[in-house]
C-alpha cells in the first residue's frame, strides 16, 4: 500500500452546532449528503456526528491536495458507515481527482470529545 496523500482536521463542535442553529437546512444540505444527514439525525445529539463528518471532508480535501476547489465539493465526499468502521466514498470531482492521483482507496479515523471532533484521512493506492 502506497500513501498518495494525507489530511487531518479538527472542528469545534459548538461552532458546527451554532451553524446548524443559525442556517438550518441551508447549511446542512450544502455540506452533507442525504445519507450523512439521516445518520446524524438519528443521534440524540447530532452536532458531534456532523462535526466529525465536517472534519473528515476537510481532511479528505487536504489529502486530495485541492481544498474546496477544482471540482471538489462538500457533498462529493461522503462518510458512510455500514456494518463496521466509517469510511469515505467519493463522488463527482472528488472521485475524479482521486483517480487522477492514482488512489484506489482511503483510510479514515474519526474521534470527538465534548468540544472537538477530529478526522485523519490517508489516500492510498493498493
Amino acid at each position: 500500500m502506497v500513501i498518495i496523500g494525507t489530511g487531518i482536521d479538527a472542528s469545534e463542535i459548538p461552532r458546527i452546532r451554532a451553524a446548524i442553529a443559525r442556517y438550518g437546512d441551508r447549511f446542512v444540505k450544502r455540506v452533507f449528503t442525504e445519507g450523512e444527514i439521516a445518520y446524524c439525525m438519528r443521534k440524540r445529539d447530532p452536532a458531534p456526528s456532523f462535526a466529525a463528518r465536517f472534519s473528515a471532508k476537510e481532511a479528505m480535501m487536504k489529502a486530495l491536495g485541492t481544498g474546496h476547489s477544482q471540482g471538489v465539493f462538500w457533498t462529493g465526499i461522503e462518510v458512510v458507515r455500514r456494518h463496521g468502521p466509517p469510511r469515505i466514498e467519493l463522488h463527482g470531482g472528488a472521485a475524479a481527482r482521486a483517480a487522477k492521483l492514482g488512489a484506489t482507496g482511503s483510510l479514515l479515523t474519526l474521534t470527538h470529545s465534548q468540544e472537538l471532533a477530529m478526522a485523519h484521512v490517508l489516500l492510498v493506492r493498493e
